[in-house]
């Protein structure tokens, strides 16, 4: 809903930053090291949002980049894991750190209520979901070969859609231009 804001940072604290656009300010939570890597008050930042939206209250959740916005995201449709422990695991940068970390069981101390049993549901689901960015990766990288190669986007993942997805890109680009030359 709210993409980023960019503005004036009117106030830091250990939780949150105070942003003002166009006369208003905004709350916006950030884990401690997006809070370190701001600038001083009364200068200009642009923050990744996310509204988290409740029963009674919305909640704003800021991110630097648009990366960390979305490992935030993945982190947060886990279930066990609300925004706030989510901001603070997305604070890792990637799901395969984060994964190495848990599969340490070595959380920071700011990190509380993950137990045994929700270390071990988290990893499984932190497993699926690298597998599925992965698998999104490959299929980018071939879509976008047959692309530079010149064919339309529309024809590239139609052709795309007909070769077998575990393939590696390589094979998946040489499987799909044979797609292309029987059709064309």
């Amino acid at each position: 809903m709210i993409y980023y804001l960019k503005g004036k940072i009117e106030l830091k604290n250990e939780k949150s930053v105070i942003i003002e656009v166009s006369g208003v300010g905004f709350k916006v939570f950030c884990s401690p090291a997006t809070l370190g890597r701001l600038p001083l008050e009364g200068k200009e930042v642009k923050l990744f949002t996310f509204l988290y939206l409740r029963e009674e209250e919305a909640e704003l959740y800021g991110f630097l980049n648009p990366r960390e916005l979305e490992l935030f995201e993945s982190l947060n449709q886990i279930s066990g894991i609300g925004p706030k422990t989510a901001l603070l695991l997305s604070s890792f940068g990637s799901l395969e750190k984060l994964k190495e970390i848990f599969e340490q069981e070595k959380l920071p101390p700011e990190i509380k209520g993950i137990g045994k049993k929700k270390i071990q549901k988290i990893l499984l689901e932190l497993t699926g979901k690298i597998k599925e960015l992965k698998k999104e990766k490959m299929k980018d990288q071939a879509l976008e070969a047959l692309i530079s190669l010149g064919f339309k986007e529309k024809q590239a993942r139609q052709a795309l859609s007909r070769v077998p997805s575990q393939l590696d890109s390589q094979k998946r680009v040489r499987e799909a231009l044979k797609v292309l030359s029987r059709t064309s």
